[in-house]
């Protein structure tokens, strides 16, 4: 059996390879092993690599502790700021809240 590799997303075993890409078959996400991908790099919801400055879309409703309203899927975050040793990774701005970190994964490039 060849190398097994683990799924960069969700971190499952279960991979196959298809078309020279590597399957993950619990969550379906698709990536070419043959790519150096660092461990410092921040993927946003459609695995997509994010990088200081991007806009993103906010992809569902997010509760903001404290705010009588939630952040709304479709809001659109601009001149985002990136903090890979974090778990809420994303620094940005966000009309009507004000600074506030987002986690990459309920983000989508925009």
């Amino acid at each position: 059996m060849s190398d097994t590799f683990i799924c960069p997303k969700c971190g499952s075993e279960f991979t196959y390879e298809q078309d020279n890409l590597q399957v993950c078959s619990q969550c379906f996400y698709e990536w070419d092993p043959n790519e150096a991908r660092t461990e410092d790099q921040i993927l946003d919801a459609n695995g997509n690599v994010l990088q200081n400055g991007d806009s993103v879309v906010v992809v569902k409703d997010l509760p903001v502790k404290g705010a009588p309203k939630p952040v709304k899927a479709g809001t659109k975050v601009k001149n985002i700021r990136l903090r890979p040793d974090s778990d809420h990774n994303i620094d940005c701005k966000i009309d009507g809240f004000g600074s506030m970190a987002l986690k990459s994964e309920f983000v989508k490039k925009a």
